[in-house]
């Protein structure tokens, strides 16, 4: 449907004369100069807000996002904050190893060299390498200019290749710091899903979507709890035997069936310690749990 819908469009049509190239007395534009867009703004908001809460104390240096930053308004926006951006490039954006031939000797320095490709790539560049299920897994580490950034660009380029069909798939993860270690790189932007995975837990556990809160301190109490309450279960589930680690799911069901054991025994007026010091009583509380008891 796409495609009949290209070929029907009307062609844009050239004015006769119409001069090609740069229009003549137009300067350099300074690319760290850029119009943020409100998203930008919020964001670069955003970022500066949770550097004065969390202070002196830690030292914050990188801040991690996904492709939608990929580009060089959104690094100038972060870099302006005063932390480094880590992020993502899309797959076939156009990379230029840096020129490293002769001077001509007339006007300006060639900046770009070679377009970086998977074919350009050598064994200079390669760090790690890998084999997994017919998948090979290749680490890349350069420094390599893109047209639309002012700066060089610290890239790990992952290159992952199916041995049995021949395909292969690339990612580019990038940052400013071009003295980032490639591993630390991946590792780095690898964090970006424990966060969306806490915020996700805390949403679906805690009752961080929940709560009806509306002054700003009862709200801020709401979402705090349930982000300290991400933290805290994984401390509680690593303490309990047999309890799948990061099943919030099993952990509720075991304290809340815990919980109703103790009423029951109570209501019954059995106070003999027995029931509190052997844990058999607490087997049939468990009843519900998602995962099974590990042996």
């Amino acid at each position: 449907m796409r495609r009949d819908v290209q070929k029907s469009a009307p062609k844009a049509v050239k004015t006769q004369g119409q001069a090609v190239g740069r229009p003549k007395g137009s300067l350099n534009k300074n690319r760290k100069e850029v119009a943020l867009s409100p998203f930008q703004t919020q964001l670069q908001g955003c970022i500066r807000s949770a550097l004065t809460l969390i202070g002196l104390d830690l030292g914050i240096v990188y801040f991690v996002y996904d492709g939608a930053l990929g580009n060089n308004a959104s690094l100038q926006a972060v870099k302006q904050a005063g932390l480094h951006l880590i992020c993502k490039l899309r797959h076939d954006s156009k990379l230029y190893f840096p020129y490293a031939g002769a001077y001509s000797g007339k006007g300006k320095p060639r900046k770009y060299g070679e377009k970086l490709t998977v074919e350009t790539l050598t064994a200079d560049h390669l760090k790690t390498e890998t084999v997994a299920k017919n998948i090979r897994t290749r680490v890349y580490h350069v420094q390599v200019w893109h047209k639309n950034f002012p700066e060089l660009l610290n890239v790990a380029i992952i290159v992952k290749a199916n041995l049995k069909t021949g395909r292969t798939a690339k990612v580019l993860l990038f940052s400013d710091d071009l003295n980032l270690a490639s591993e630390a790189l991946i590792d780095y932007y690898a964090l970006r899903f424990q966060i969306e995975f806490n915020f996700r837990d805390a949403k679906q556990y805690w009752g961080l979507e929940d709560f009806m809160n509306v002054k700003a301190t009862q709200v801020n109490n709401a979402a705090n709890f349930a982000l300290f309450m991400v933290t805290f279960s994984q401390l509680l589930s690593a303490k309990l035997e047999g309890v799948n680690r990061g099943s919030m799911l099993d952990l509720k069901t075991i304290f809340r069936a815990r919980k109703y054991t103790r009423r029951i025994i109570n209501s019954l007026g059995k106070n003999a310690d027995e029931f509190y010091i052997d844990d058999r009583i607490f087997q049939a509380a468990e009843i519900g749990r998602i995962h099974a008891k590990a042996a």
